[in-house]
């Protein structure tokens, strides 16, 4: 009695989950959403983190999916120009390719006339045999097309649309698992447990969204008793990140002998990125793991391309995740669509908004085409609004990356280079509110290894719901390439120690 009655509940911390969340809470909905695990734990970070078109869909015709990605790509990186920023690509070929030159240049051009590009600049043609990024290739190619495209760190976007929800009003709830959900006197009734705690607790709502990824089906099954769903399929892609190939800070996008294509991409400043392998899978999600076969076909179909073979002892990190894309029958995985599929069920009486498939790029169109549905079914309140936001920290012009360094810099003038950088990056604006009145390397704690201390620790427990090492060494940042395992260890106990304190 007396407890809250939502208009809408969501089921899922990814991207999709927490982009409708901020979007519904913005229009003026009450909204609660729980995510079983940690924010972006699934999918949403284990994508190649990239803000694209999606090149390689138009041999599939995915003719809309491609148009609405190519526009999403500038409203992207205006919205959170600190973790958002454009990334050349190089294209390379050769006589008897596995695409003509024709072909590649016709899909480039469509490329850029398709969508909306006015910052990003056009496709350019590289003679390989004197552009620097020839010079880690082996000389069979002798030419490449470079063209624009996005990166993105992927799971800083979904915690940072989960906290510009909360700040919104939205109740968030990680670590908490849906039980059930059931319909009752034209409501929604939902069970949670408290994964950490092991508390139980009930919610109402007026409409619930299923945006639980690749678990979406298992909602449907376990949370709703219905045995028969089916709508999800399920494809694997694995990454491998090695030490640093290449000094260009372009991206290279390899084809192979088999039509799939993988990317070489500059990563952590350190690194080099390699991936992706797509393939259907069947077990658990949360058991993926890269497997022999996949971590041998990236490093053979890159050492294709580089003069300086890719071997698995070079690898120092791996990730593999599973996509949730919509089952439309394709004989391969790699043509299975990747667009997204919003079906709506029961109108009128505590509907549902079942959410499968999408990606990255149009995770915010995805958010739209929902609460236009939403509205159709519980009555639309507020206009579209997110085009012309910034998620938290992303309140600078979309070219003021350089400024931003530069004015952090100023202020604490004990910060190094790279340091500063990092922090503006994963941050933006909101990087002075970790530092506060720091005067000098000490007043930010104890150092946990490379450049983590422990104000930017206690920043992400307090503002940003990490728990566990992993929350913080692998989410909300990648310092667990730079991090021992000791150092790691040192990180979970102290952790263990302070209270979460996120809301």
């Amino acid at each position: 009695m007396g407890r809250e009655i939502y208009d809408i509940f969501v089921i899922g911390g990814g991207i999709n989950g927490c982009g409708i969340a901020r979007d519904a809470v913005g229009r003026g909905y009450s909204v609660a959403l729980a995510e079983m695990n940690d924010f972006a734990s699934g999918t949403s970070s284990g994508a190649t983190k990239l803000i694209h078109g999606g090149l390689r869909y138009l041999e599939h015709y995915e003719f809309r999916l491609v148009r609405e990605s190519l526009m999403e790509r500038e409203i992207l990186w205006a919205m959170a120009p600190h973790i958002i920023w454009p990334l050349r690509f190089v294209l390379p070929y050769h006589k008897g390719g596995i695409r003509p030159a024709w072909l590649i240049r016709l899909g480039l051009f469509l490329y850029d006339h398709l969508g909306g590009r006015k910052l990003l600049p056009a496709t350019s043609v590289l003679d390989m045999r004197k552009d620097p990024a020839g010079k880690p290739l082996k000389a069979l190619f002798t030419r490449a097309f470079e063209y624009s495209d996005g990166w993105v760190d992927d799971a800083r976007m979904v915690v940072l649309n989960a906290r510009d929800a909360a700040e919104k009003g939205a109740t968030i709830l990680p670590r908490t698992k849906v039980v059930s959900a059931r319909r009752e006197n034209g409501l929604w009734h939902i069970e949670t447990t408290d994964t950490v705690t092991g508390h139980n607790d009930s919610h109402q709502a007026r409409m619930l969204v299923n945006a639980a990824g690749p678990w979406v089906d298992h909602v449907i099954r376990s949370a709703f008793g219905e045995n028969e769903a089916h709508n999800v399929r399920l494809v694997q892609g694995s990454h491998i990140v090695v030490k640093k190939k290449f000094d260009d800070p372009r991206a290279y996008f390899f084809q192979n002998p088999d039509n799939r294509i993988i990317f070489a991409i500059p990563y952590e400043g350190e690194f080099t990125l390699i991936g992706t392998t797509d393939r259907d899978y069947t077990a658990d999600p949360k058991d993926v793991r890269i497997s022999e076969e996949e971590t041998v076909y990236l490093c053979n179909a890159a050492s294709e391309y580089f003069k300086e073979p890719v071997k698995p002892e070079d690898i120092v990190w791996t990730y593999s995740a599973v996509r949730p894309l919509y089952d439309d029958g394709a004989s391969k995985a790699q043509e299975a669509t990747r667009d997204y599929v919003l079906k709506l069920e029961g109108e009128g009486a505590a509907p549902l908004l079942n959410v499968f498939g999408g990606k990255l790029t149009t995770y915010r169109r995805l958010s739209e085409h929902a609460l236009e549905k939403i509205g159709a079914a519980i009555g639309i309140k507020g206009a579209p609004w997110t085009a012309k936001s910034h998620l938290p920290g992303g309140n600078f012009a979309v070219k003021g990356y350089e400024a931003e360094v530069a004015k952090l810099k100023s202020r604490y003038p004990f910060l190094a280079d790279p340091h500063a950088r990092r922090l503006v990056r994963r941050y933006g604006t909101r990087a002075e509110t970790l530092l506060g009145d720091a005067r000098g390397i000490e007043d930010l704690g104890r150092l946990f290894g490379g450049d983590l201390y422990e104000a930017e620790v206690r920043y992400l427990v307090e503002h940003e719901w990490a728990r566990h090492a992993d929350d913080v060494l692998w989410r909300r940042t990648k310092d667990g390439l730079r991090l021992s395992k000791e150092q790691a260890q040192s990180l979970e106990e102290y952790m263990a120690a302070i209270p979460a304190m996120a809301g």
